[in-house]
């Protein structure tokens, strides 16, 4: 479900925050996938182009699909990164040139690792197109290490029952990757990283402890919730203050994602849906996909997950 801006800088919203303990809140800027599907888009930006490994955050929905619609994101590549989905609501079908093919449901997470490239395509999956489905998540790219950028890809799905849930001051927490509060997810990632996802029915109130290893950020996907003096709304990222205890008080009905990690030393450049920390891997990933494409994706470097015809040409 990905499809880079033509400029991360556009429409930006950021303020600093007079809290003690937020450096940074950013409001969602509306993108347009095509077909009408619309995403709140807060990473990256020029202010902030990462919080820890994450590089790429985008909040889909919620929207509703009458019998018979359906989204279709055709057949894109990746380079550099690991694309991470994470639903609330809703049903998506996975498909990639690895020979992954599946279906995504609520409380379980999707992890494709790009490495060297990587081809998949996203769309509604048969039954849901035909019944009809609500639809609401986060999709979520995660900078590889540089010694990981020319990796092998691979693709891990990882269901609802294998991720660790805890109770937390009345919240319910997923631990999507990385560990917290003594829990360690199945998600293997070769970076230090933090990524939870919380829901609050009754409302919640909790610490996030400090952490000087870590850049922390909090993401509001529906309701409300405090942070000392900061109030943030559907749609607002609140990039921590480092090195402190954090009061977190959600309303009820609320949920929310924490995500972070250790810093990357290097800076990333984004092409559309490529990530490096070079510019020629940059340069090899677009020349490599136009070939494909020229080659009919036939003995190419790209080649489309099988049963695919379609797939989205790279922005001029």
């Amino acid at each position: 479900m990905s499809n880079a801006p033509k400029s991360h800088d556009d429409d930006i919203e950021a303020v600093a925050s007079d809290c003690e303990f937020v450096d940074l809140v950013i409001q969602p800027r509306v993108r347009d996938l095509g077909g009408g599907f619309r995403v709140r888009r807060i990473l990256p930006f020029h202010k902030r182009r990462m919080v820890g490994p994450f590089i790429f955050f985008d909040h889909f929905g919620p929207v509703g699909y009458a019998p018979g619609e359906g989204f279709d994101v055709r057949p894109h590549p990746h380079i550099g990164l690991a694309t991470v989905t994470y639903l609330f609501e809703g049903a998506i079908a996975h498909k990639d040139n690895l020979g992954s093919d599946l279906v995504i449901r609520p409380g379980a997470v999707n992890w494709m690792t790009a490495g060297r490239g990587i081809v998949h395509s996203e769309r509604t999956p048969p039954e849901e197109r035909a019944a009809g489905q609500n639809m609401h998540g986060i999709q979520t790219w995660v900078a590889l290490p540089v010694s990981h950028e020319q990796s092998e890809p691979a693709f891990e799905h990882h269901s609802a029952d294998t991720l660790p849930v805890f109770e937390l001051g009345g919240a319910s927490m997923r631990l999507v990757a990385g560990e917290a509060w003594g829990h360690v997810s199945p998600v293997q990632f070769p970076h230090s990283i933090w990524y939870l996802a919380g829901e609050a029915p009754d409302g919640a109130s909790f610490n996030i402890p400090a952490d000087a290893a870590r850049e922390r950020a909090v993401y509001v996907a529906a309701g409300e919730l405090k942070l000392g003096s900061e109030t943030l709304g559907e749609g607002c990222m609140a990039v921590l203050a480092e090195d402190c205890d954090v009061p977190l008080v959600a309303a009820p009905g609320t949920r929310f994602l924490l995500a972070g990690g250790a810093p990357m030393p290097e800076k990333r450049i984004i092409y559309w849906n490529l990530v490096a920390s070079d510019q020629s891997l940059i340069d090899k990933g677009k020349a490599d996909w136009q070939a494909s494409i020229d080659g009919g994706f036939d003995d190419t470097v790209f080649r489309l997950p099988d049963g695919e015809t379609e797939w989205i040409p790279a922005p001029e």
